[in-house]
């Protein structure tokens, strides 16, 4: 008689109509269980935060100690003739003119006026001059307060030739840091004939 290993007898009770059936279901139901989604998870209560804070202002740019290393004013120059005879204006575009330098050929004189109405002193800064200027307004609108100045001034000399800008400062405004460029000295010839 031949003996059979414990392996065999294993298989044999397997192959049993019973186990196979058992066997099938199991399998049946592993391949349906895959084919169904997960569950799904109920969506969350709608926040209810208060409305965000507004963000802060940003903090003005740190001036240096140096007139020389502060950043430009907004503005660009523009040179112009009229009936009085030139005039070169500083300041944004589409904006009243934050600084002027124009020469009155009748009055042979160039006023300096800055766009404000408070009558304390100008301090003009140049690479070569700091000088103060008194002033006086002008009773126009906008405001401006001006400095009369004779065409052989040697302030106009120093605005026109310092080196990349010059700084106009009074109390209460704050400080103008203007390029030296061409149109100071064209209006400065203008007026000296």
């Amino acid at each position: 008689m031949r003996t059979q290993s414990p392996c065999s007898v294993g298989l044999r009770s397997l192959a049993s109509p019973i186990v196979l059936a058992r066997l099938a279901g199991l399998a049946t139901l592993a391949s349906i269980a895959g084919c169904v989604p997960p569950p799904r998870a109920e969506a969350p209560p709608p926040r209810t935060e208060a409305a965000p804070a507004p963000a802060p202002a940003p903090r003005p740019v740190p001036i240096a100690a140096d007139w020389r290393d502060w950043p430009y004013s907004p503005g660009t120059w523009v040179y112009r003739r009229d009936a009085r005879g030139s005039i070169a204006l500083f300041g944004p575009a589409n904006a009243d003119a934050a600084l002027t330098v124009r020469c009155d050929t009748g009055a042979r004189q160039i006023y300096l006026s800055r766009a404000g109405s408070t009558a304390t002193p100008l301090t003009i800064r140049t690479s070569s001059v700091t000088r103060a200027v008194s002033v006086q307004p002008t009773g126009s609108t906008p405001a401006y307060v001006a400095a009369a100045l004779m065409p052989n001034d040697s302030l106009l000399e120093a605005m026109g030739f310092s080196r990349g800008r010059f700084v106009v400062q009074q109390a209460g405004q704050p400080p103008l840091v203007v390029p030296a460029w061409a149109e100071i000295e064209r209006v400065t010839e203008d007026c000296r004939g």
